[in-house]
Order: C-alpha cells, then sequence, then structure tokens
C-alpha cells in the first residue's frame, strides 16, 4: 500500500472543484441561436455528462476502491466478531447455540422426509390391497351366486412378503 503526502479532504475538495468546472462548462457550451427549452436540455445533458464522467473517475479512484475494501473488511471482521461474542455467551448462559439449533432443525427436517417416505408407502399399500380385496368381494360374489361353497384362504407362496414391492418402488 502507496502513503502519500496529500490530504483526503484536499483530494475530495478538489474532486468537487473539478465537477463543478466541468458542469459550468457544459452549462457554457450552449449556442445564442438556440430556444430556451433546448438550451435547457443541453445544459441538464453537460450537466449529467459532466457528473457521471467525474463520479466515474472517482470511485474507479485507488484511494476510493482501497477505502471500500478496507470498510467491507472491517464490517466482516465484526460480524465475526459479534457472532463469536454471541456464541461464548450462550454456552457461558448454558443456552442453546446457533449450531445447536441448526444441527436440530437439519435432524428434524431429515425425519420429516423419512415419515414422509414411509407413509406414501403405507398409502400404496393400503390401496393396493382395498383394490385387491374389492376385486376379490366381487368374484366371491359371483361365484356365490352359482356355487354355494365356503371361502377358502389361498395360501401365500414361500419367499414372498407382503410389502415387498412396495419397497421395490423407492
Amino acid at each position: 500500500m502507496s502513503e502519500t503526502n496529500t490530504d483526503p479532504s484536499a483530494e475530495f475538495l478538489k474532486h468537487w472543484q473539478d465537477s463543478f468546472s466541468r458542469i459550468f462548462q457544459a452549462a457554457g457550451t450552449f449556442t445564442p441561436e438556440s430556444m430556451p427549452p433546448e438550451m435547457l436540455n443541453q445544459i441538464r445533458s453537460g450537466i449529467f455528462q459532466a457528473l457521471a464522467k467525474s463520479w466515474q473517475e472517482f470511485m474507479r479512484s485507488p484511494q476510493f476502491l482501497e477505502g471500500m475494501k478496507q470498510t467491507m473488511d472491517t464490517a466482516i471482521a465484526f460480524r465475526r466478531m459479534s457472532s463469536d461474542f454471541l456464541t461464548k455467551a450462550r454456552q457461558e448462559m448454558q443456552g442453546t447455540s446457533r449450531q445447536d439449533v441448526d444441527d436440530l432443525l437439519l435432524a428434524m427436517r431429515e425425519m420429516e422426509t423419512r415419515l414422509t417416505r414411509r407413509v406414501d408407502d403405507l398409502a400404496a399399500k393400503v390401496a393396493e390391497t382395498s383394490g385387491s380385496a374389492a376385486g376379490s368381494r366381487i368374484s366371491q360374489r359371483r361365484g356365490n351366486k352359482t356355487k354355494s361353497s365356503p371361502r377358502k384362504k389361498s395360501a401365500p407362496k414361500k419367499g414372498s412378503r407382503p410389502g415387498k414391492t412396495a419397497r421395490k418402488r423407492k
């Protein structure tokens, strides 16, 4: 970082003097034969151009950029320091820290996701079971009209589990 011997307030004053001199130069460039509304538009346009140019120069100057960098670094350091202070205060008061709350919220979201999946699986199983049960009742009613035989329960196949198909859908 290079140091200059000039006073920052003198540089700022010089910047404003340059800005106003450009504004007055722009205001003095109108022609006498131009009409008053045109003259005002020319003056306004010249003022805006002079201000835009001078502020562009000022905002791109190394002094301004260095000042902005220092301001941002200070703000970041202050935020870290205040966060550390509040965390330490919570710990000393045996309160919960922000990290503890964030971890708890994350665990709750994961639990909610797992529960939602399980409820969806159970809903699919219920729909599957109720659909097959309704179909078997209809066929049994039709069968009872022609035959009067007692209902038989079919034995489950070996190696099959009731929830096996629902788990494959994940």
